[in-house]
């Protein structure tokens, strides 16, 4: 694994160095992180009722096989439903569901489903990212109104491990680990309501600053990612070519993006990506700060952590993700197959996000709901200006254990209203899974790169 900013036989140091520091966290808290705490801060122990199990340390990376196309073998292929949700039993199990997800069912009665499976706590890190975790506890401390961080650069990944508001929640899901540099192809579908629809396909790379070798000394203090997406098909779309940088403290440098449109071959700054500005090739399906469940500045809401609780989100989506299947198999109308789809119970931090007085979002309210295992968005259930149920994002994750990284199978945003979707992130077609810690470098991030990367 190339982590670059430090080695994890220095962490020790880096712990003990800290101790005497202004700290999110006391030094007695920060020690429950891998005992009474998993490593990066959620419960270890299972729930009271046996329904989810204590957390042993997540799926080893010879958990199954990868084939020549990288896409992992079902480590859970064996197991079977213990049940499964509908519209006539829905009332027993509403206490475990999101108002959105109840929502799904009072919508598609007839074909809406949740098949439950047995609970795997299935989420591991490699070792340094751990360390991490623990320098992060220790040292990131919030700024700005909780909408910045401040010494967090030497650790990078899980700013408040145990974290103590809802902003520090969603600064997990936003600096959480993601494999190192990660390369993939992925597919977007915006069914209409008969689920017909055009693929429109992805190239995309994401790079964080400390694993880029040339990048200029301080030039990514603020940086939490480089981003980099090219439109590949359909046709009339094709050599489009997306630059972001995501910062860190957007209050203070916000988001940089430019794009490259093909038909023009011109490079320009995009300042329409972010917040509620449209999603690329959407169909008007999401905003940008839709992207990865939730991205972009948080400064437009004010965070309420409610707590935990248990529910059934999408889990160890394997099924979901089988080169097997074609994209036809998965999209279907009014929303996905659920017959592939696979839902756990598993603890869970509810967030209520709610645009200030002052500020404006087509999103009035967005009740998310974390994974407290990898931090990821699970559910997202998002209202109008009006207080009505609009719109509900499902994360459908699996741990790519041969990379021992958490990350999403697919993104799926229903429309209530309009009774159409879009989903994001299929790959089952195409030549390749997702690549991790690939090699990269800054200069491949730079907008006169994307002259380059852009030509039909």
């Amino acid at each position: 694994m190339n982590i670059s900013v430090f080695k994890y036989t220095a962490l020790s140091f880096c712990i003990g160095a800290v101790l005497t520091a202004q700290a999110a966290v006391s030094p007695e808290e920060a020690a429950q992180l891998g005992a009474k705490l998993t490593p990066i801060g959620a419960e270890r122990a299972g729930n009271a009722a046996g329904t989810i199990p204590e957390w042993t340390g997540g799926l080893p990376v010879n958990a199954g096989k990868v084939d020549e196309r990288g896409f992992l073998e079902d480590p859970f292929a064996q197991d079977k439903p213990l049940f499964v949700i509908t519209s006539e039993n829905l009332e027993q199990y509403k206490d475990q569901l999101s108002d959105g997800q109840v929502a799904m069912f009072n919508r598609y009665p007839e074909t809406f489903k949740m098949p439950i499976y047995q609970s795997r706590r299935s989420a591991a890190l490699p070792d340094d990212i751990y360390a991490r975790a623990k320098v992060s506890a220790l040292k990131t401390i919030a700024a700005d109104g909780g909408y910045a961080v401040d010494h967090f650069n030497e650790s990078r990944y899980y700013a408040f491990p145990i974290p103590k508001t809802g902003l520090e929640v969603q600064w997990n899901h936003v600096t959480r680990y993601r494999g190192g540099n990660l390369q993939r192809v992925i597919t977007q579908a915006t069914p209409q309501v008969n689920g017909a629809f055009t693929p429109i396909r992805f190239d995309e790379t994401v790079a964080a600053p400390q694993d880029l070798p040339d990048l200029p000394a301080g030039k990514g203090e603020n940086i939490v990612s480089y981003f980099k997406q090219q439109v590949t098909a359909p046709s009339r779309l094709a050599g489009n070519v997306l630059l972001v940088y995501e910062t860190l403290d957007q209050v203070k440098e916000p988001r940089s993006a430019w794009v490259y449109n093909a038909g023009q071959r011109r490079v320009r700054r995009a300042p329409q990506v972010d917040y509620d500005g449209p999603g690329t090739a959407a169909d008007g399906l999401r905003t940008t700060d839709n992207f990865d469940m939730f991205s972009g500045a948080p400064d437009r809401y004010d965070w309420q952590l409610v707590g935990k609780r248990e529910m059934y989100i999408p889990y160890n989506s394997y099924k979901l993700d089988s080169p097997d299947l074609q994209y036809t198999d998965i999209i279907k109308p009014g929303h996905l197959n659920q017959d592939h789809t696979r839902y756990e119970l598993h603890r869970v931090w509810e967030v209520v996000a709610t645009v200030k007085p002052e500020a404006r979002h087509i999103y009035a309210k967005r009740t998310m709901y974390f994974d407290e295992d990898t931090w990821q968005l699970a559910i997202v259930d998002h209202y109008d200006g009006r207080g009505q149920l609009w719109r509900v994002a499902e994360g459908h994750m699996q741990q790519y254990y041969h990379a021992q990284a958490p990350a999403y199978t697919l993104e799926v945003i229903y429309d209530l209203n309009a009774g159409r979707y879009l989903a994001l992130g299929m790959k089952n077609e195409e030549r390749h899974s997702f690549k991790f810690d690939v090699p990269a470098r800054f200069s491949d991030f730079t907008p006169a790169a994307l002259r380059n990367s852009g030509v039909r």
